[in-house]
């Protein structure tokens, strides 16, 4: 497949424009037509039709929309590991990180990272759901979850946390402690949304899981833990035991921990097409190394 035919086709299923992909490819318009045309007629099927509103996708468009991006970001990675070779790693590294990561554990490895390689610029963003971000915008996910991701991803597990209760001490010396998971419904209840998960079904380590009806939901792993240091309630959160900055020692107490609660993986994806570029090659293996002894 001929890559500017295929880098045409992209540029109008991604404006719905000859016209504005033409500028932001910096063809003529007649010129990106022509190739579109050529590429319809190596797949023998209509690949993109006009309305009142703009071009819009065939279903055999869709198909090759999906999977051309992806080529175009495995050439480009080609391109750029080839430069790489060996050099540290440089440029930009783009990650996407679940919400409510607490920062007191980010900003040590962000700093290891820059020490290690300083010719290497992060940009970090959040996400409610990582591996729903754009492959255009991510060199590394980091998630949670068991189950491999679906989709063009290569995913490894680099931290496995325990997932649960926690609540305040000064909460439990005022509502008392739980003995049970019937005890819970006479308490304020906090709940993280995991990817995929129900809020409202909680997991013990034996047993099935049981249902709750949480006073707060959020996919904000922090915010829970705050509110569970204010003494609001008990919350279920993935935790690697490290206190907040200031936190008292003991303001955090475990609740029913032979009881609810389970295993959470946290795994670092890398898009296919990225996954053999020297610099996130080097770079996983440094948060290996940094995440190992948590």
């Amino acid at each position: 497949m001929d890559l500017e035919e295929l880098r045409a086709f992209v540029g109008v299923a991604e404006t719905g424009s000859f016209l504005a992909a033409a500028d932001i490819l910096g063809v003529a318009r007649t010129t990106l037509r022509r190739r579109v045309e050529a590429l319809e007629a190596r797949a023998g099927v209509p690949l993109l039709k006009s309305t009142r509103t703009g071009v819009v996708l065939t279903e055999a468009g869709e198909v090759l929309a999906r999977r051309g991006r992806l080529m175009m970001q495995e050439t480009r990675a080609l391109v750029a590991s080839l430069r790489e070779v060996g050099q540290a790693p440089s440029g930009l590294l783009r990650v996407v990180l679940p919400v409510g990561l607490p920062p007191h554990l980010l900003s040590p490895l962000f700093g290891l990272l820059r020490s290690t390689y300083p010719l290497l610029r992060v940009h970090a963003c959040f996400s409610d759901h990582p591996l729903a971000e754009p492959l255009d915008n991510v060199d590394l996910a980091v998630h949670f979850g068991e189950d491999m991701p679906r989709g063009p991803w290569i995913s490894q597990v680099v931290l496995r946390v325990r997932e649960r209760l926690w609540a305040g001490a000064d909460y439990l010396r005022e509502r008392g402690l739980p003995d049970s998971v019937e005890a819970l419904r006479n308490h304020e209840l906090f709940s993280w949304q995991g990817p995929g998960g129900d809020a409202c079904l909680w997991p013990q380590l034996r047993g099935p899981a049981f249902q709750v009806e949480p006073a707060l939901i959020s996919t904000d792993i922090h915010l829970i833990r705050a509110c569970c240091l204010a003494g609001q309630g008990i919350g279920l959160i993935p935790s690697v035991d490290l206190a907040d900055p200031g936190e008292v020692e003991g303001a955090l107490v475990p609740v029913l921990a032979d009881v609810v609660g389970r295993e959470q993986p946290l795994r670092v994806s890398v898009p296919e097409a990225l996954s053999e570029l020297p610099k996130i090659r080097q770079v996983l293996e440094h948060i290996r190394r940094i995440i190992a002894p948590l």
